[in-house]
């Protein structure tokens, strides 16, 4: 999957909250509406941020199986995310035996990928040096499960293969989006006219918003605009 998109539609995506975005998608019909996004298992560290926008390098890692010594791809995993388009983000999925447990980066991995051109994080594991991080790379966008404190045994176990995080599955090069709601895959397919008719959204939802706080309010009209 390689990314179409122009900086300015990338720049427009950075300004669209994720349910807004996520309703205009579901007008084009390319996927049933219970498809294309994560669960509250991946939840936004960094909510004071513009929403994430990024190309997925995904990866599998594994930080609680006792196994010091174990062979990392992480070498690996720096050369995707450089020669990645940008901006990129780096999706790694927990693979080892206590997900509660596991600890995908902290403050050093954070600020390396965000050097190496990532915008944001996203695991269905944990991560560490929350502060840190916020220190160090505070532009740098962070979606996980929660938070631990030691890295375990720390290793990526493959890159660039398809995950799952949280419900949603992503491919490499996937299009993502996401701020403090959660999550959001954007098909590239749809993804500038996704952006145009965010905008008819926003303009529906002032309309209806305006309606109910109008004194011809009623019942009626209600039911007229929301089930017809």
């Amino acid at each position: 999957m390689s990314p179409t998109l122009s900086s300015e539609t990338l720049d427009v995506l950075r300004q669209i909250d994720s349910p807004t975005l996520s309703n205009a998608i579901e007008e084009f019909r390319v996927r049933d509406p219970s498809a294309g996004y994560a669960s509250s298992l991946i939840r936004c560290f960094t909510p004071q941020l513009p929403p994430l926008v990024g190309y997925a390098v995904t990866c599998l890692i594994d930080s609680t199986s006792p196994a010091p010594n174990r062979p990392t791809m992480l070498a690996e995993l720096f050369d995707a995310l450089a020669a990645a388009p940008k901006p990129a983000v780096v999706v790694m999925k927990h693979v080892g035996h206590d997900r509660g447990r596991s600890c995908a980066v902290g403050d050093v991995l954070s600020t390396s990928f965000r050097k190496l051109g990532a915008a944001g994080l996203v695991t269905d594991g944990n991560i560490r040096d929350l502060s840190g991080i916020q220190r160090r790379a505070p532009d740098f966008q962070l979606f996980a499960a929660g938070a631990v404190v030691s890295h375990g045994t720390s290793s990526v176990l493959a890159v660039n293969v398809m995950v799952e995080v949280g419900g949603l599955v992503v491919a490499p090069g996937e299009l993502l989006h996401g701020d403090e709601n959660g999550l959001l895959a954007v098909p590239l397919a749809i993804a500038d006219e996704a952006v145009a008719r965010a905008r008819l959204v926003t303009e529906r939802e002032a309309a209806l918003f305006a309606y109910l706080d109008d004194p011809s309010f009623s019942l009626e009209g209600l039911k007229e605009r929301l089930t017809h």
